[in-house]
């Protein structure tokens, strides 16, 4: 079962994270690097701050899509060398939702908050570009760890839309 949409003020959040542009076909590989993620915090001394996530920033369906795994943490991080980079989420109005359900059934839990959105005349904070859907903010928490509930049909996400200020 869903948790009805509802809007929420978010504040801005730092984290680490990759980004890469992919192919729609390619996009679980970069949330397959959630664990390297892990990893370089653990190296660096740095403690989650909240679930991991995976945020879209521009969305091509047919040609590539700009995308990063990340995870929150308390303060700001120093610049790194390598692909692991430290930013901020922005602060803002959200609409949010969270969905339990195996990771293919979250297409539809988005088109579930995209048209519970449209139904209240909420704009988002997207713009289109020449690459595609630029958003401002569009995240996916994945807030059930596998290895504690192997029942993907149990795991839960958080989607966090920005809305247009």
């Amino acid at each position: 079962m869903d948790v009805a949409p509802e809007i929420v003020e978010r504040p801005a959040q730092h984290y680490v994270g990759i980004s890469a542009w992919v192919t729609m076909a390619a996009v679980g590989s970069v949330a397959d690097r959630i664990p390297e993620i892990f990893g370089w915090l653990g190296a660096s001394g740095i403690a989650p701050a909240g679930p991991p996530f995976f945020r879209y920033h521009v969305i091509d369906m047919e040609r590539q899509l700009l995308v990063e795994a990340g995870v929150p943490v308390a303060s700001a991080v120093p610049e790194s060398s390598g692909e692991v980079r430290g930013a901020t989420l922005p602060a803002g109005r959200f609409a949010v939702m969270t969905h339990t359900g195996a990771p293919n059934t979250l297409v539809a839990a988005t088109s579930e908050l995209l048209d519970w959105a449209d139904a209240r005349g909420l704009a988002w904070d997207v713009s289109q570009t020449d690459a595609g859907e630029q958003w401002g903010c569009r995240l996916e928490f994945y807030l059930t760890d596998p290895a504690e509930q192997p029942d993907m049909s149990k795991w839960q996400t958080q989607l966090a839309f920005r809305l247009k200020d």
